[in-house]
């Protein structure tokens, strides 16, 4: 975690960006409480599966210390996005689509190199998300993402980052509820 402040803190930045699911504004939302923008690669990734998971496992507490979950994905159909939050008992939940990456961009998430993406421990850490934890995967598909976006996970209040994760590698496992400790 770092102190690095993107560009997005500009005013402009905050009104160009759209409403999430609900049709709310995400600058509004930001100003009343701090937002957990959750980064997704592509649904049918199985550490975003996981990610998805995780949240759904601790949401509502970290919904009881003030926080709003919003994720943010590639998906360019709603229904597409639900499908996946309903499977795993997070629905309704806000979510934002971002087919063309403006938010990714304006955050500083990237698209991964080979070795981020296709090391060993993705394969080791793969096994245990699909197999064991029963997430299964998906082959990328327009419809679902782009597997070779990094993700990422950033606490936003008043157009700061207050916090932030940045995946180093897709299978990295950020703890949310440390993440929200503001």
């Amino acid at each position: 975690m770092s102190e690095k402040q993107p560009s997005f803190a500009a005013p402009e930045f905050w009104e160009r960006m759209t409403t999430v699911n609900s049709g709310e504004s995400l600058a509004e939302m930001c100003k009343k409480q701090p937002v957990m923008l959750v980064f997704l690669r592509f649904f049918g990734c199985s550490f975003c599966r996981e990610a998805i998971s995780d949240i759904s496992q601790r949401r509502q507490k970290l919904e009881s210390n003030g926080f709003r979950v919003v994720f943010v994905h590639m998906a360019p159909e709603k229904e597409t996005a639900e499908k996946f939050f309903k499977k795993y008992k997070l629905f309704p939940v806000d979510h934002i689509a971002d087919p063309e990456r403006m938010y990714y961009r304006a955050f500083g998430l990237t698209k991964g190199t080979p070795q981020q993406i296709f090391g060993l421990m993705n394969w080791i850490r793969g096994f245990q998300a699909v197999v064991l934890e029963g997430h299964g995967s998906n082959n990328p598909s327009e419809e679902l993402g782009d597997g070779f976006q990094m993700p990422g996970v950033f606490v936003v209040h008043k157009g700061a980052i207050i916090n932030q994760f940045i995946h180093k590698y897709p299978y990295d496992r950020p703890d949310y509820e440390e993440i929200c400790q503001i």
